[in-house]
């Protein structure tokens, strides 16, 4: 655009002021208007204003390709995952080269004794093809494959599939030699899927209205839906169902659970018509989920320690009267989980921090089945996680291991610890030795200790010139642990700083990290991002007009929060699908999934001081006249977890109130077509990827 022509306009919503009171507080919102989805005005500006961000960011094409061409050429696209045993048949995934999805595969271990090394693009003697993803996503804008499941005879798959990115499935029963759909009747389900021992029926999830997983349903294979068992349902509204089968097919776990409390029930797949069996009654905090194992389950749970620990109890009586201990934590540790074998057990937990897994021996009589812990080792790299382990008679498990800088690293892991590396993800052009990495601890404003983890090249030096990027999320007890992405070479090659925060309100640093950052210490969440951030201009690795920050859902709130009380800290943000509304959703229980909401924010309906105290950080209600970072929002039509009116709300406030000029637009940027996680297809999704960089890199003057 010369300096002769017009500016561009952003589009502007029509006003509609409309009270919302609770606790004697008025607050007027312009935009509640656009809760209505169905509203008419609703789509046509949704359109307008991605013409608008089109417009502005045209100067990005350049770059945006070249991001993306980077990521091509660093990432193999012909590739295959390593083959996982299952029966008598070894299943992997192929990618194509120029194809979006993955082909999922399987080959006779009848050809193949041993685990066979597929080469990309040939085909392995005996292959066959079980669902291409490419072929089934054809005349689709969105495809998602949530569920491949095959029976005990190897004959047959399910598959659940999602066309519109709202998250809900339909099931698809075919047999796998010739491709035949046996069953296409069970509509808009849920992710979870199970099979019978003998394959007679199928075990699935529901969805109510509010979008809270609420019923398990068994459905006999070739009938019709009229005929399905409603098999249990949740009517409290702040737990949701989830099913798993065990990994010796056996038995069907049904977990009921909320943010705090869980509850925990066993169905005998043998005898599918069979009732549930409860491990242990729900108990306000008490949480634990149930691994089998053999004629025993094993539990972790928080009864005896906040930090979770493992026990084990008989089958036939498990329940907590019956929990024997088999490993509390130490000092720093927080159990995760754990995975049963025939021959030992994994153990899945957080020392120092970071994910990292314990090998369990199994004794063969007495009265303490399980050995002492011992610690897994892969080469010393700092993040090890479960990889595929679909079967309980495997005699190794398989692990995963990275770093912000280590390539995905899949290893086998025997019962005497000993590994081999069964694949590195290959990266072309990537020289480690060009790279640095460490984890640093930032000393928050009231004294608390706050991991970050920073990447850069070698050669940039802390003198208060460098672009920097800090990316955070802080909510649910999640911990987003450093694991390596092609992506992030293209910032480090531009001398960009990348730092992943861990605030209070993630999982990182154990159960009290976590209650430290919710509720009504949500505020934690925010200041210490706000502290990480301030420390990388204070130590001068990044300039203090050069500093990008990047968080998505409960990140795109904290992205909100930061950017109110700090703005001048940032030049550019990006909040992806970001929750940003939070007061508003929070108050209205028919919302999808605010009921279980409460126990991460609280309930502001009841409670007043929740209702202040959200008020107080709720990004839509604490904008100010002042000037802020420019501003990228991302989301999605079909998004069911935070509404794509949140971040067009917030759009408008922030225009109208900020005292931005168009060097820091305020741009939102919708796909029509798609959900929670945004585009389906890898090129698809490394295309906003690398447009997301581009604008993130053009602002602080890197691209």
């Amino acid at each position: 655009m010369t300096d002769s022509e017009t500016p561009l306009q952003p589009p502007l919503a029509e006003r509609i002021p409309s009270e919302r009171v609770f606790h004697g507080d008025v607050f007027v919102d312009d935009f509640a208007w656009m809760r209505d989805h169905d509203d008419p005005r609703l789509l046509p500006h949704v359109k307008a204003e991605n013409a608008y961000t089109e417009a502005v960011t045209g100067h990005l094409a350049a770059g945006t390709e070249a991001i993306f061409a980077e990521m091509k050429s660093r990432i193999v696209q012909d590739d295959v995952s390593v083959p996982v045993l299952l029966g008598d048949w070894w299943y992997y995934a192929r990618t194509v080269e120029g194809q979006q999805y993955e082909i999922h595969c399987r080959t006779p271990r009848s050809v193949h004794a041993d685990r066979p090394t597929p080469v990309p693009g040939t085909p392995l003697a005996g292959e066959q093809v079980l669902v291409d993803g490419n072929a089934e996503a054809e005349g689709e804008e969105f495809f998602e494959l949530a569920a491949l499941e095959i029976d005990r005879t190897g004959e047959r798959m399910a598959i659940l599939v999602d066309r519109t990115g709202g998250e809900l499935y339909d099931l698809d029963v075919r047999e796998i030699a010739s491709g035949q759909v046996l069953d296409h009747t069970v509509k808009q389900a849920s992710h979870d899927l199970a099979w019978s021992y003998d394959g007679t029926h199928l075990f699935y999830v529901r969805r109510d209205d509010a979008w809270r997983a609420h019923q398990v349903w068994r459905h006999e294979l070739g009938s019709n839906t009229e005929s399905d068992v409603l098999v249990l349902e949740e009517a409290d509204e702040m737990f949701a169902l989830g099913i798993e089968s065990s990994r010796d097919d056996k038995w069907l776990v049904i977990q009921s659970g909320s943010q705090l409390t869980s509850e925990v029930r066993l169905l005998d797949l043998r005898d599918p018509l069979s009732e549930p069996l409860l491990v242990e009654p729900r108990k306000h905090g008490l949480d634990y989920s149930v691994e089998v194992d053999g004629d025993r389950i094993i539990l972790t749970h928080n009864g005896t320690h906040a930090d979770f620990a493992l026990a084990w109890a008989p089958l036939e009586a498990p329940g907590r009267a019956n929990w024997k201990p088999v490993y509390e934590p130490a000092a720093g540790e927080r159990v995760l989980g754990a995975l049963a074998f025939e021959g030992f057990v994994t153990m899945f937990l957080r020392r120092g921090g970071l994910p990292t897994a314990d090998l369990l021996s199994k004794a063969i009589a007495g009265e303490e089945p399980y050995g002492d812990p011992r610690p897994i080792d892969v080469n010393g790299i700092p993040r090890i996680g479960p990889g595929s382990n679909p079967s309980y008679d495997q005699t190794t498990v398989q692990l995963v291991a990275t770093s912000l800088l280590t390539p995905r690293t899949v290893v086998d892991v025997d019962s005497d610890g000993a590994s081999s590396v069964l694949k590195v993800q290959d990266v072309r052009g990537f020289d480690p030795e060009k790279y640095v990495e460490e984890r640093v601890w930032v000393t928050a404003r009231d004294g608390v200790q706050v991991p970050v983890d920073i990447a850069r090249r070698a050669d940039v030096r802390a003198d208060g010139t460098n672009p920097g990027f800090i990316y955070g999320y802080g909510s649910y007890e999640v911990s987003i642990d450093p694991a390596f992405s092609a992506l992030r070479l293209s910032m480090l090659d531009r001398g960009v700083v990348y730092a992943l925060a861990h605030p209070r309100g993630g999982g990182e640093m154990g159960r009290a990290w976590y209650d430290d950052g919710k509720m009504l210490a949500k505020n934690n969440t925010f200041n210490d991002f706000v502290d990480c951030s301030r420390w990388l201009i204070d130590q001068q690795w990044v300039a203090p007009d050069r500093l990008a920050a990047e968080g998505g859902s409960a990140g795109g709130l904290l992205i909100g929060a930061v950017v109110n009380r700090a703005p001048e800290v940032f030049r550019v943000v990006h909040a992806a699908v970001p929750f940003v509304d939070a007061l508003t959703t929070i108050l209205d229980p028919t919302l999808p999934l605010t009921v279980g909401e409460w126990e991460e924010w609280g309930n502001p309906i009841e409670d007043p001081r929740v209702y202040a105290y959200m008020k107080g950080y709720s990004p839509y209600e604490n904008i100010r006249p002042v000037q802020y970072p420019a501003i990228l929002a991302t989301t999605s039509i079909n998004d069911t977890r935070v509404s794509f009116v949140e971040p067009v709300k917030w759009v408008q406030q922030l225009r109208e109130i900020t005292t931005n000029g168009a060097d820091r637009p305020i741009l939102l940027k919708t796909e029509i077509v798609a959900g929670h996680a945004g585009s389906s297809g890898r090129y698809d999704a490394w295309k906003q990827d690398a447009f997301e960089i581009a604008f993130l890199l053009d602002q602080i003057k890197a691209l």
